[in-house]
């Protein structure tokens, strides 16, 4: 397995090398180009998972009662 990483970039919608744009505008490093071409579906998954974890969500009010389900 090679040890070339890849990046997402931001700016140009585009897997690239480590060579590529400046860091913030790009995500990575992936071990793989499919990896690094799929960072914004694997990021929104994970914000997802994360949004959905109890752990990481104690600090949330609860839910204000619904005044139609009396």
């Amino acid at each position: 397995m090679s040890d070339a990483k890849f990046y997402y970039c931001l700016v140009h919608k585009s897997v690239e090398s480590e060579d590529g744009c400046k860091a913030a505008d790009r995500m990575g490093p992936y071990d793989t180009s499919a990896e690094a071409s799929r960072a914004l579906e694997t990021a929104a998954e994970r914000t997802k998972s994360w949004d959905n974890d109890p752990d990481w969500n104690d600090d949330k009010a609860p839910p204000a009662p619904d005044p139609t389900k009396e």
